[in-house]
């Protein structure tokens, strides 16, 4: 996770305040002859149509009440024109994307490269513990409150590629940044590839995410702050290059780590395969004051498996606040030496966890162990729209 902000970037699409939406008459990957392109605030609803190829020229900023339709089968190509080009969905505003397994939303870009792009986010209403005032690092659009339940649409089956956008080597985007974002909404059957930052990150809310796969994005593949305490189920990270960091890298807020509500999610179903790197040597981190429940989870790949950084971390863990449950990792668990709290292997093994663990997938991520694992061989649900 980069921390950074981008109100003085956001002055330069101020005076972006409409919506290109030109016919050209040329051939699309789908074959059609309609090549449309997006750019600008949107304060109407507005309609992608299925199996249209569409390009973004810039920023597209979805304003309430508006609400940005995506059909199955639509691919929006972000174009390498030396814009910043992002989808934002403010807070009051909708998003409403579903593919399906044969014709899945692809979210991509001309330049085929991590960062060329700067990805999605979205700001909800529900709550943030980074105080009031929070605005998206990107489109400097405002998040949280306490509307727990707050919708900010639907993502189904739905591809993100080459997504974090650099402005230098601190600033980089997401592939789907959650800021705030309530349990109304519903994201499912999301995949971030190729991403230059964070796969999937949540900066508070209390939205809830399953069946995502997070593949080869260069930072840390899930990423939550601010104290999100929603859940994720059948969640897979996958990591073959050097660069890539963190399998989760889990903090409640890093500027002031007692902050309220705790971060404290639940995670279910979880495949972690990291890129068996010396220099990235940690799987999930947790760090922060955070808490969290982690079962039937397989981490490999990185040294450090699973550390536990910061006193009030740890102590979750060890009274009992958070928990691992039926977590089977290839190493041995790290917890922070330098806090009065001491959570050992033997309280993690206790509770029916497994350590030094030769784990093996059929493929890059399928299979399970002892009900372990988010992708069952027999029922492999990131086939046909996952890359």
């Amino acid at each position: 996770m980069k921390r950074f902000s981008l109100k003085s970037v956001a002055a330069v699409f101020a005076g972006i305040v409409t919506l290109a939406a030109c016919q050209k008459n040329e051939e699309n990957n789908h074959g059609g002859s309609d090549n449309l392109e997006l750019k600008g605030y949107v304060t109407s609803d507005l309609t992608l149509e299925s199996g249209k190829t569409y390009r973004l020229l810039g920023s597209l900023q979805v304003k309430a009440p508006a609400t940005l339709t995506i059909n199955k089968g639509v691919t929006v190509i972000a174009e390498d024109n030396g814009e910043i080009n992002y989808i934002l969905i403010e807070q009051g505003a909708k998003i409403n994307a579903v593919g399906t397994k044969d014709e899945p939303i692809v979210l991509t870009a001309e330049r085929k490269e991590a960062g060329a792009w700067g990805g999605v986010h979205i700001c909800g209403k529900a709550h943030s513990n980074a105080g009031a005032g929070n605005t998206s690092e990107i489109g400097n659009a405002l998040y949280g409150g306490d509307v727990e339940d707050d919708n900010s649409g639907v993502m189904k089956y739905v591809r993100i590629e080459y997504s974090g956008y650099a402005l230098d080597s601190e600033h980089e985007a997401n592939g789907l940044s959650l800021y705030g974002v309530g349990n109304g909404t519903s994201l499912s059957y999301i995949q971030c590839i190729n991403g230059s930052d964070d796969g999937i990150e949540f900066f508070g809310g209390s939205v809830n995410i399953d069946h995502c796969v997070v593949v080869d994005c260069t930072d840390d593949s899930f990423d939550w702050t601010e104290g999100w305490n929603g859940k994720g189920e059948y969640l897979v990270a996958y990591q073959s290059l050097e660069e890539c960091d963190c399998l989760f890298e889990c903090d409640n807020n890093g500027k002031a780590i007692d902050a309220t509500p705790i971060a404290n999610p639940t995670l279910d179903h979880v495949t972690l395969v990291g890129n068996k790197g010396t220099e990235h040597e940690r799987g999930i981190r947790l760090r922060a004051g955070t808490y969290a429940n982690f079962s039937n989870t397989l981490v490999c790949g990185k040294p450090n498996p699973i550390t536990l950084e910061t006193e009030p971390t740890v102590k979750s863990f060890v009274e009992g606040t958070s928990k691992f449950s039926n977590v089977i990792i290839s190493g041995t668990i790290k917890s922070d030496d330098t806090v009065s709290s001491v959570y050992t292997e033997e309280m993690f093994t206790s509770k029916g966890n497994k350590v030094n663990q030769n784990l093996v997938f059929s493929s890059r991520f399928v299979g399970t162990v002892n009900g372990a694992g988010a992708v069952d061989a027999n029922n492999d649900w990131t086939a046909g729209w996952t890359k």
